[in-house]
């Protein structure tokens, strides 16, 4: 998954609940474009153009993976949601919500839907101070200054008053403080990775991925099976073993709990389906001996997903050596998790069936995942 965008919306309301629909604002724009990272504190303006109501303006960050025409149109249709209709006549209204990009990374982009920065932000004292409680240092692509020095430097004289009401976070309703370490497991393709990776990012863990693809015996395998498969296990055994030792072992006083993509018990899994009974049963007891003092997860998240899904998914990636996996084998492996899982209750397990969700692409899929872990 790649990096995400780093964005900052500004939002005022003057019209009904005021504090209400800036909240359900946030909710929104949590749900359908990303991470809320940051959020200002409330402040009372003046209607400003127009006979009406005092507003409550707030600045939001907010991380996400949609392009910036993307973002508008979501923001947009939250507006609609939540009671407003930007009418075409000039001038200025009251309104129940007003939602606007100030700045999108450092990208300058003026078109018909999108103009960011946006060209009146450094007038705006009600926009530039609450974003100076979250974004002092960020730079005016265009015009070379920090927030804190267009504020500074605004000659807009009206009176921006801070309020004690606070806005709550969406994103800091998912708890994760019951464990110190969670693994995410699941078949080749369900999207273990991703997970592990953008709960990393947006909860302050510490990232444990795999490093399988630095293995030269995995391409050798997928081709020659019965040749190489020992060979594989036994590599994926010694390779596991040293990352998850060195991993587990150095402490992170700057995270809150650590992720992994697998669980070294995936050896045990993969090893029983490739390998011909006795060397299964020699590679097991090479294992009990090898990971008998490693730590367990105090959650094992197991993503299942059908075998049409995986295919497709391993499609799309477009791993040369994994192209021509059969259907048999991913439901080997599947079939192989399920009574891994079963025949172990001292293992916390989350199953979560993810066949109809799309958690990379749809961000209300992945907070629905997430919803269904916190459960």
């Amino acid at each position: 998954m790649n990096q995400p965008n780093n964005i900052y919306i500004s939002l005022g309301s003057n019209k009904g609940d005021k504090f209400k629909n800036l909240q359900n604002a946030i909710d929104l724009i949590h749900q359908k474009i990303g991470f809320v990272s940051t959020i200002s504190r409330v402040y009372k303006t003046e209607a400003i153009g127009f006979e009406g109501d005092d507003f409550l303006n707030a600045c939001i960050g907010v991380e996400t993976h949609l392009k910036p025409k993307k973002t508008m149109q979501f923001l947009l249709g939250i507006e609609k949601e939540l009671g407003r209709t930007r009418s075409n006549t000039k001038g200025y209204e009251s309104r129940t919500i007003d939602l606007d990009i100030i700045f999108y990374e450092d990208e300058v982009i003026n078109t018909k839907l999108v103009t960011v920065p946006h060209p009146e932000m450094h007038n705006r004292k009600f926009v530039l101070q609450p974003l100076k409680d979250i974004a002092p240092q960020v730079e005016h692509p265009k015009k070379k200054k920090t927030v804190s020095e267009l504020l500074e430097q605004c000659k807009d004289k009206s009176e921006v008053e801070p309020i004690n009401i606070w806005l709550k976070n969406p994103s800091k309703s998912y708890d994760f403080s019951l464990y110190n370490y969670i693994a995410i497991e699941g078949n080749i393709g369900a999207g273990k990775t991703s997970l592990a990776t953008q709960m990393s990012r947006e909860f302050n863990a510490k990232l444990i991925l795999e490093r399988f693809a630095d293995n030269p015996f995995l391409p050798k395998f997928y081709k020659e099976p019965q040749r190489y498969a020992f060979t594989l296990e036994m590599s994926f055994l010694a390779d596991r073993y040293q990352q998850i030792s060195d991993d587990l072992s150095q402490l992170d006083l700057f995270k809150d709990f650590i992720v992994s993509d697998y669980d070294v018990f995936k050896s045990l899994i993969f090893s029983k389906i490739t390998l011909p009974e006795d060397e299964f049963r020699l590679y097991r007891k090479l294992f009990y001996q090898v990971y008998k003092d490693i730590a367990k997860p105090d959650l094992y998240v197991y993503l299942y997903q059908n075998t049409e899904r995986l295919q497709k998914n391993i499609k799309k990636r477009g791993r040369n050596y994994e192209q021509d996996i059969e259907d048999d084998y991913l439901d080997k492996i599947n079939s192989g998790y399920l009574d891994f899982l079963k025949n172990h209750p001292e293992f916390n397990v989350k199953i979560i069936d993810i066949s109809e969700r799309d958690f990379v692409k749809n961000r209300e899929d992945y907070l629905w995942v997430l919803d269904e872990i916190c459960r």
